[in-house]
């Protein structure tokens, strides 16, 4: 397969990145600059999005701003919400990037675990509470690593009946976000939206996303085990961009084209049985329905 860099122009559209500070939702940042697209970094930490911010294109033009958000807390996603619906009357694309991977046991303080909460609960919320504002579409981002998830146990999603185990909790909480795009594509569709739910998973891409750890020598090997085996960010952020970009039809899933999507440009990527299972996807729908108190607003 051909190399993929050929991003349309974006001049007059905007885009929301979550964890957009670091990794692929930076990357992704840079290169949508870089295309004159005006781009809102949510991030947890202003300090780190602000020195994040200076480094995308059209900073110095007014066209990259950063805002306060924990995807992780419910209460900072509305806030957040609230004041990006204050600020401006349209927003072209959303894009759900921020993530953590590895994460030691923890619930949020609406008590939910932290991997689910932070990977699919908060942007679940965040889509709803934005999407009579977005005009063109959500962008969901995945892991191949959904695969490894066999379903997930929506009766003890706070993990009080079974052993935690991170990487399970990291595996069911990416086959949590293809479950979302997919429902939520068919509720826009249901409604005659035109806006649409693509998404798009990074590979093996170098980035810091196991730093949340908890654990000094699992993040030290990530990250160098990273630098060594997988492409670097600004190519694994490809995925995204082409998800964000190109005019793909709702429910596209984009990943690497190499052997086993680790490596390669942008393509259409595989999903797992378990990923087009409807009557799960709807069951997670009414259950984050009912754990964020946010509906689909169409």
């Amino acid at each position: 397969m051909r190399p993929w860099t050929a991003v349309p122009a974006q001049q007059g559209r905007r885009f929301v990145i979550t964890g957009a500070n670091s990794g692929v939702g930076f990357q992704a940042a840079r290169v949508l600059g870089s295309r004159g697209a005006e781009v809102v970094l949510a991030c947890r930490n202003l300090d780190k999005g602000e020195a994040a911010a200076r480094q995308v294109p059209g900073h110095d033009q007014g066209r990259v701003v950063v805002r306060e958000l924990d995807v992780s807390d419910l209460d900072s996603v509305r806030s957040f919400a609230a004041a990006l619906q204050e600020e401006y009357d349209g927003i072209d694309v959303l894009v759900n990037n921020a993530g953590v991977l590895g994460a030691p046991f923890g619930l949020t303080p609406q008590g939910v675990e932290m991997h689910f909460a932070t990977n699919h609960l908060g942007h679940f919320a965040l889509a709803n509470l934005l999407l009579p504002r977005i005009r063109d579409r959500v962008v969901v981002t995945s892991s191949r690593e959904h695969r490894r998830a066999k379903g997930i146990d929506l009766d003890d999603l706070a993990w009080e009946k079974r052993p935690y185990r991170a990487y399970t909790a990291y595996a069911q909480s990416k086959l949590a976000d293809l479950l979302f795009m997919a429902e939520l594509q068919r509720r826009l569709s249901a409604v005659g939206s035109s806006v649409r739910a693509v998404g798009a998973h990074p590979g093996a891409s170098s980035t810091n996303i196991t730093s949340g750890s908890g654990n000094p020598v699992l993040t030290w090997i990530g990250f160098h085990g990273q630098r060594l085996v997988s492409m670097p960010a600004w190519r694994g952020a490809l995925n995204t961009v082409y998800a964000a970009t190109m005019d793909v039809p709702g429910d596209t899933y984009i990943g690497p084209h190499g052997r086993f999507e680790f490596h390669g440009w942008p393509a259409a990527a595989r999903r797992s049985k378990v990923a087009e299972d409807t009557d799960l996807a709807r069951r997670l729908w009414d259950v984050s329905e009912e754990l964020t108190g946010v509906r689909f607003p169409l």
